[in-house]
């Protein structure tokens, strides 16, 4: 009796035994489907807000900028529409004076230069009359050139006067009377020269015209003879392009039409249309010592330049239609490859390379990469491409 009761209990607790097992194991069966269940939603949420957040935004390449940003560097775009284009010969030249646009200050007398008031210095605004400098003559062994001119001058009229009276009664000879005539006028130029020129210094030198100092030959203490070069006066309002062209174009040359050309010290194009620029005339030789013919233009100085300075020009010939172009200022270079930026749509942009023609210095002739109706971005592109070195989106992957 005792063994039954003891086998009794031991398969009763073996049989808690199991139900505990099967209900523990169901309750893990469970967990494990919720928790495949609640990965598998998770995934097609998150996946459904990743289509949302590109869906109208930006997709594989693109690169985003957003409007704000665009508003704060200034950012302008233009559509591509193919046009005219005026075909391009690149060279070197430079900003001359115009003629008639240039006077050379020359010493009236002889003398020591003393500077006066005004900075003899280039660049320096004079007026017509204005004095530039003074030539003192005190101490040199020939005494005072206006003190000796004005006595000469006075001298040459006397004696031409009196010539004069006498000349009716044939007292004197014709040939003296030409002399004593030829005497006074040279005199009467010297001391007109001269006259109302003298100061505590010496004889004053003045500007021959309003304009800007230039080519200053002299330095303060130099001695000077009459008629020795002293500076330049320059109006600058028209000056000359002179272009240097190869021999290779000189076939072209007849179809010239106009030019552009770039300043080195503003990095800015000018337009000869703009500045009511003409052409002047080209050379049917080279030089004898180089292989270049010269194209020589005239234009309005409405801006700062330089006359003098050395340019980059853009020789515009016959025109071409149907071109593809962009500004200079939309093209990114990367290792000898060039770029623009399309926009997409607001907040999106694309990169695309480009193949180049030619450049007239304000547009460059695109001749693959763009179609017409793409919107390039002409202001701000390198922005852009700072922005796309950390916001440009990656193609999406489904891997986990």
């Amino acid at each position: 009796m005792k063994k039954i009761s003891i086998m009794w209990v031991l398969c009763a607790y073996i049989l808690a035994g199991c139900q505990s097992h099967t209900a523990s194991h169901d309750e893990h069966d469970h967990e494990a489907h919720e928790h495949e269940a609640g990965h598998v939603h998770d995934h097609e949420h998150e996946h459904e807000h990743t289509a949302d957040e590109h869906t109208g935004e930006t997709h594989a390449g693109e690169i985003a900028f957003k409007k704000a940003q665009a508003e704060a560097v200034g950012l302008q775009t233009r559509k591509v529409t193919p046009g005219a284009f005026t075909n391009v010969i690149k060279a070197s030249g430079r900003v001359l004076a115009a003629q008639g646009e240039e006077s050379t200050i020359v010493a009236t007398v002889p003398g020591v230069v003393v500077f006066g008031k005004l900075p003899f210095i280039e660049g320096t605004a004079v007026r017509k009359g204005q004095p530039i400098l003074n030539l003192a003559s005190s101490n040199l062994s020939e005494g005072n050139v206006a003190i000796r001119t004005q006595s000469a001058y006075e001298k040459a009229k006397k004696e031409y006067e009196r010539m004069q009276s006498l000349i009716g009664d044939k007292i004197v000879s014709a040939k003296d009377f030409e002399q004593a005539r030829l005497n006074y006028e040279n005199a009467k130029t010297a001391w007109e020269a001269v006259k109302g020129k003298q100061t505590s210094d010496g004889v004053s030198v003045v500007a021959p015209q309003n304009g800007y100092l230039k080519n200053l030959l002299v330095k303060e203490g130099d001695y000077v003879s009459v008629g020795q070069p002293l500076a330049t006066v320059t109006q600058n309002n028209r000056l000359m392009l002179r272009a240097e062209v190869s021999e290779k174009y000189y076939q072209s040359l007849p179809v010239i039409r106009s030019a552009n050309f770039r300043t080195p010290y503003d990095d800015q194009t000018y337009q000869l249309s703009e500045l009511h620029g003409r052409l002047l005339s080209y050379g049917k030789s080279s030089d004898a010592n180089a292989f270049y013919i010269p194209v020589t233009f005239e234009f309005d100085n409405k801006g700062a330049i330089i006359p003098g300075s050395f340019v980059e020009i853009y020789l515009l010939t016959a025109p071409m239609e149907n071109v593809i172009s962009v500004p200079a200022s939309a093209l990114i270079e990367e290792q000898g490859i060039y770029s623009v930026f399309v926009k997409e749509h607001e907040e999106a942009y694309r990169k695309v390379s480009v193949t180049l023609g030619a450049d007239n210095g304000k547009e460059v002739q695109i001749l693959s990469g763009l179609k017409a109706g793409d919107e390039v971005v002409t202001e701000g592109a390198y922005q852009i491409k700072l922005a796309s070195a950390s916001n440009a989106i990656p193609a999406h992957t489904h891997n986990h």
